[in-house]
């Protein structure tokens, strides 16, 4: 079985709609899916998060979230504020592992930017992938600033240890500037990182048919084929 994480450079970059992606691609190509969230915040209960989106894109339903606060915050400060129980490492890696002996593919998505703080004893994404012994995908930004976070978010994961199993830019606009032009030479220059994909600008307004018809089409052929196919 495979797991896959995505993180991004920062929040806001476009990770749900990434997850969303790879999740309707993989099925495209006639694989099981889940999707773990293991923390959402700023949604209030029984209000739609980002599972919701990845459902309604992709059509996978196997979709489990571990923990939900209601301020948008990083998970451990918006825990404590809300006074309810912060997420543990050890369950999600418990959760996690479950999907995959039912699943081809699990993909969990994180919070924010890598070492957002997600839980009791300060543990982030890059705790979560090494327990999982898990690869990471990292979403971008298209324009200025993305050659930095890029590189930072990739430096830390080679300094835990961990592969980056590509980068794929979030949202790609449509008529893209000088700097957006650039960074789609600079990124791999600077990270070391192929960068294995693209999403459109406003894909995530896509109904799920056409969402799922174009999915595959935004990742590198050969990378998609390689990473889904990788157990």
């Amino acid at each position: 079985m495979s797991i896959l994480v995505v993180t991004g450079t920062s929040t806001d970059v476009g990770k749900t709609v990434v997850t969303a992606a790879l999740a309707a691609a993989a099925r495209e190509a006639g694989l099981s899916v889940a999707v773990c969230k293991p923390a959402q915040t700023g949604v209030a209960p029984g209000e739609p998060g980002d599972l919701a989106d990845v459902t309604r894109l992709s059509g996978v339903t196997a979709v489990v979230e571990l923990a939900r606060y209601p301020e948008p915050l990083a998970p451990d400060t918006a825990a404590r504020r809300s006074g309810l129980p912060m997420l543990r490492c050890a369950d999600v890696v418990e959760t996690v592992r479950a999907l995959d002996d039912r699943h081809d593919l699990v993909l969990v998505e994180g919070a924010g930017g890598l070492l957002v703080r997600l839980g009791a004893e300060g543990f982030t994404l890059v705790d979560l992938a090494r327990a999982l012994d898990a690869p990471a995908v990292v979403v971008a930004a298209a324009g200025l600033g993305t050659l930095n976070h890029t590189e930072l978010t990739i430096r830390a994961l080679s300094a835990a240890g961990l592969a980056c199993a590509g980068t794929v830019i979030g949202s790609w606009p449509d008529e893209p500037g000088l700097a957006e032009r650039c960074n789609l030479d600079d990124l791999p220059a600077v990270t070391g990182v192929d960068v294995v994909g693209s999403v459109p600008a406003g894909s995530g307004r896509l109904d799920s048919a056409s969402f799922g018809a174009a999915a595959s089409t935004w990742f590198d052929g050969t990378w998609l084929k390689a990473t889904l196919t990788a157990r």
